[in-house]
């Protein structure tokens, strides 16, 4: 008989994170254990933990020492990150001491934020408890539905410069302040082709099945943004299956609301892409249940999008939804898509099924390690 092959290793790093975070980390965890173990192809996770986040702060006097980012950077291949921040723990000017957004995405240059927007089965949303769900995963296949009213996008945000390339370096008095938005062509250009990459490995938008990446900007008013909407479009001419389309962001807001079934990949400046996602996060029943990866030519990290909710640590209520979905887009970044699929088709099931289910307010009746072996059990089957 002959030996069956070696299990392969992945080595990934691992940020527990503040508040909610070590609690919905840990379900995550467990509940990648089992998945590895049920894929035809068996593999295990090696998984490297990082200190940083607040609680860090509070005991080093800084959110992530050089050496562990330099071990997020090259000691292992990808990394999942829990939520972080704790209001009381500040900076001695005040600011919020122990969120690693800045940190990370800069001293990583993981240059694109993957936000996928979709309306899971089992979850209303706000817009109308008919809207279409989606259980096929944020690739974009597997829909369900009315496909006019399916919401199934992945916003695709510039992460290391806009807007919020002023952070910490604003400039003024007591009487006006001034930040400056940055915005540079190859900044531009490589986030652009991000977004054209994602949209040619899709399935299209709900409505009408076209591969399509709609450029979000104010190139009317700003003239950073007409060079962004610029670089947008020399992007495209690489990528002559996929149609773009431009909006400004005021439109946009309008049509993610009323056409989300239109949107299959949107791409925007660093700002915008903050605030429009937050606002497709509430059209499907929050952003308690969205995931986001932070990508760039080599380190990525992958995270769910809310914060790290300290009044609900320890109550047994805290909703691991987004991070398990965080931890299918790193898998997927892996290589092991089969296992990704795997694991949020699992996800969709339990909340269709009733298995597991979220309050109004995001949270869930027995909390993550609930919602964990409710998936756990549902893997086994």
């Amino acid at each position: 008989m002959r030996d069956s092959a070696p299990v392969r290793h992945r080595r990934i790093g691992v940020i527990p994170g503040d508040g909610i975070g070590p609690e919905i980390v840990a379900a995550t965890l467990s509940v990648l254990e089992v998945l590895t173990t049920r894929m035809a192809t068996p593999f295990a996770l090696d998984v490297v933990e990082i200190d940083a986040g607040a609680d860090t702060y509070r005991r080093t006097g800084e959110a992530c020492s050089p050496e562990d980012l330099r071990r997020v950077r090259e000691d292992v291949e990808a990394t999942l990150k829990g939520p972080v921040g704790l209001p009381e723990v500040r900076t001695p000017d005040g600011v919020e001491a122990g969120v690693l957004g800045g940190v990370l995405r800069t001293g990583l240059d993981t240059y694109a934020n993957v936000r996928p927007v979709r309306l899971l089965p089992g979850v209303d949303s706000a817009l109308s408890p008919s809207r279409a769900r989606s259980p096929g995963g944020w690739r974009g296949q597997g829909r369900a539905g009315p496909a006019d009213s399916a919401i199934d996008y992945v916003l695709v945000r510039e992460n290391t410069e806009g807007l919020y390339a002023s952070r910490g370096k604003g400039v003024g008095n007591r009487w006006a302040v001034s930040d400056t938005l940055l915005t540079t062509r190859e900044g531009s250009l490589r986030v652009a082709r991000r977004a054209f990459e994602l949209a040619a490995r899709r399935s299209g938008a709900p409505a009408d099945g076209v591969r399509r990446v709609t450029c979000v900007d104010k190139s009317n008013v700003l003239r950073s943004h007409a060079l962004f909407r610029e670089m947008v479009t020399e992007a495209a001419a690489g990528y002559p299956d996929v149609e773009l389309e431009y909006r400004y962001a005021d439109a946009a807001a309008q049509d993610l609301v009323l056409r989300p079934g239109h949107f299959d990949v949107l791409v925007t400046e660093n700002f915008l892409g903050d605030v429009l996602s937050d606002l497709g996060g509430a059209t499907v029943g929050g952003i308690g249940l969205c995931p986001a990866g932070n990508i760039g030519d080599g380190p990525a990290y992958f995270e769910p999008v809310h914060g790290s909710a300290p009044e609900l640590a320890g109550q047994e209520r805290a909703n691991p939804v987004g991070q398990l979905l965080a931890a299918g887009m790193l898998l997927d970044h892996l290589g092991h898509d089969d296992a990704a699929r795997r694991l949020e088709e699992t996800v969709a099931s339990v909340l269709d099924t009733g298995g597991v289910r979220v309050a109004a307010d995001g949270t869930v009746p027995g909390g993550a390690r609930a919602v964990a072996d409710a998936v756990i059990a549902a893997l086994r089957v």
